[in-house]
């Protein structure tokens, strides 16, 4: 039974002058265990639903159930089974007080959700020691580093041992080596925790590592889904690049008539094609083209990336923050909408 199950999500910013679709019915499915990436540019959607799951932001049509809880029905059933890290913005965000001990934030935030003071401290000694925090409990929570405050952020989020915890852009400002310390972490959550994890990311090389499955959504709606891997091949294909020695248009011929390529062009020496499972296509190239006759100069195999998959389904970066084509706008761009949340 997937822990969470979304269908028709969907909520609309009003105010006097206009209205903003932000989400447009949305279905989901989360498996327990599973680390799910939510992906898609400012004004797809994408913090819109998270805020929704969360119990943050009332749907205006649509159901959900999230940690065996009806979001609706009851919401502060959701509450008490999920963690929530939102992002943090700027050298002091995040959930933290800055003027606050490490420790004491971590057991105000247990007894807050009324585990006892034993229990409190037991979950923090827990998570300083998953998420290397040991010997920061002294510290005042503005002396610490980027990667110490997310991970403290997350902390907070899981002292209550919630069985999902959903992660608004987690690594967003960090620096490398903090991030792929984070990614560690995260991955943790689930092999050491058992921790379902949902987070959102525009850091396509973050959900390629972590996810076990992304979301795609673009203008409020969930237009692809799937393994990474899986994904990047079924929409985008490899790339392959050939040089040839001998007739370029012959050569370009023969490729085009061979099973699985998707798209081919020719610019000067080179034959650039769209193949799907490259690896398993080239061998029959080559012998079509030496049967012809014709010799290989250069050959180059290309795997796409989840870049490569958003620009095939939108024809868009998935950084490209600028709304396009009818693409919602973010809320938080116009103030005077109602219950404005940044999608």
């Amino acid at each position: 039974m997937p822990i969470i199950d979304a269908h028709g999500l969907a909520r609309t910013f009003t105010s006097r002058r206009r209205s903003v679709e932000a989400v447009r019915g949305v279905d989901l499915a989360v498996q327990p265990g599973e680390i799910v990436g939510f992906l898609g540019p400012n004004g797809a959607g994408k913090t819109t639903t998270l805020r929704m799951l969360t119990t943050l932001l009332r749907p205006t049509s649509g159901t959900a159930t999230v940690a065996g809880s009806d979001l609706l029905r009851d919401p502060v059933g959701v509450r008490r089974r999920i963690g929530y890290v939102p992002q943090a913005i700027g050298v002091t965000a995040g959930g933290t007080d800055p003027n606050c001990l490490v420790g004491e934030e971590l057991a105000i935030q247990g007894r807050l959700y009324r585990l006892s003071a034993a229990q409190a401290a037991e979950r923090a000694r827990l998570l300083t020691d998953q998420l290397e925090l040991t010997g920061l409990e002294q510290r005042l929570c503005k002396t610490l580093s980027g990667g110490q405050r997310r991970r403290l952020d997350i902390a907070l989020g899981l002292i209550h041992s919630p069985v999902v915890v959903f992660l608004d852009e987690p690594t967003t400002g960090l620096d490398p080596q903090s991030r792929s310390n984070l990614w560690d972490h995260i991955r943790g959550l689930r092999e050491k925790l058992g921790t379902t994890v949902f987070l959102t990311t525009h850091y396509l090389e973050e959900a390629d590592a972590l996810c076990d499955r992304v979301l795609v959504i673009d203008h409020g709606k969930i237009i692809a889904e799937g393994v990474p891997d899986e994904l990047k091949r079924r929409i985008s294909g490899d790339v392959v690049t050939l040089s040839v020695n001998g007739d370029q248009s012959r050569a370009t011929a023969i490729l085009g008539r061979h099973p699985g390529v998707r798209e081919i062009s020719a610019d000067g020496r080179a034959i650039r094609m769209t193949v799907e499972h490259g690896e398993e296509a080239l061998p029959g190239m080559l012998r079509a083209l030496d049967a012809d006759g014709i010799s290989m100069a250069s050959i180059q195999l290309a795997r796409p990336t989840l870049d490569d998959v958003f620009l095939t389904l939108t024809g868009r970066s998935l950084r490209d923050d600028s709304p396009q084509g009818g693409a919602a706008p973010d809320p938080d761009d116009d103030h005077a909408l109602t219950g404005a949340g940044r999608s």
